[in-house]
């Protein structure tokens, strides 16, 4: 949960900024993916929710992808700072 907060901070300063830069946008779908993954620990037979889960991670994912491409410099702070895994691009 320390991890939550202090990404919330963060998002709070960027959130009045760049509402539709990729960043911001891959930020409230990492909360929104970890929001349903504790969702979905609870309940494991919510299938409506897991289609919705995976809608998430694949713009995610396609947002991550356009970004590695674009700036491998904010890709890289980026993934540090939300804490997740770096994808394998082709």
């Amino acid at each position: 949960m320390a991890k939550n907060s202090v990404i919330s901070i963060i998002s709070e300063k960027e959130n009045k900024e760049n509402r539709g830069s990729v960043e911001f946008q891959v930020f409230s779908f990492t909360t929104k993916i970890r929001r349903l993954t504790s969702h979905l620990e609870f309940h494991k037979k919510d299938f409506s929710s897991q289609k919705g889960l995976r809608k998430i991670l694949g713009k995610r994912q396609r947002l991550l992808a356009y970004l590695a491409k674009r700036n491998r410099g904010r890709y890289k702070e980026l993934i540090d700072e939300l804490d997740i895994r770096e994808i394998k691009t082709r």
